[in-house]
């Protein structure tokens, strides 16, 4: 069996480390990018199982970058859990529309990031 990716599209080093250290202690396989544009390079490439994407990113916004995702059939069934900070009234439904899978919005437990990554890849218990 495939051990699961995920793709994390992130700019800040402090929540790619966080992210990081969590998965660390569970079966996935994480690659990491720092922009909108190297994410969607990288999923089209890497054809991850789960893809976490931030909404604030340079070169491409997160949303941009799930729509450019959602265009392609390489990568218009992969399950897209938008991660914001700026949780305002009306994001849940943009990221909606552009296509995301599920929404999380920062600050976040560690908790509540497993529960959402394992509602799209359950974790191989042995």
């Amino acid at each position: 069996m495939k051990q699961p990716t995920i793709l994390y599209v992130e700019d800040n080093e402090y929540n790619r480390k966080i992210v990081r250290q969590l998965l660390g202690r569970t079966s996935y396989r994480l690659i990491e990018t720092v922009d909108g544009e190297s994410g969607v390079a990288t999923a089209f490439e890497e054809r991850p199982d789960l893809i976490l994407m931030d909404v604030q990113l340079p070169k491409m916004s997160g949303l941009d970058a799930t729509r450019a995702l959602r265009a392609d059939e390489r990568t218009k069934d992969t399950p897209i859990v938008i991660i914001t900070s700026f949780a305002m009234s009306g994001d849940r439904e943009r990221a909606t529309a552009a296509g995301a899978s599920g929404y999380l919005a920062k600050p976040y437990s560690p908790r509540e990031l497993l529960a959402m990554v394992r509602q799209f890849l359950p974790e191989e218990t042995s």
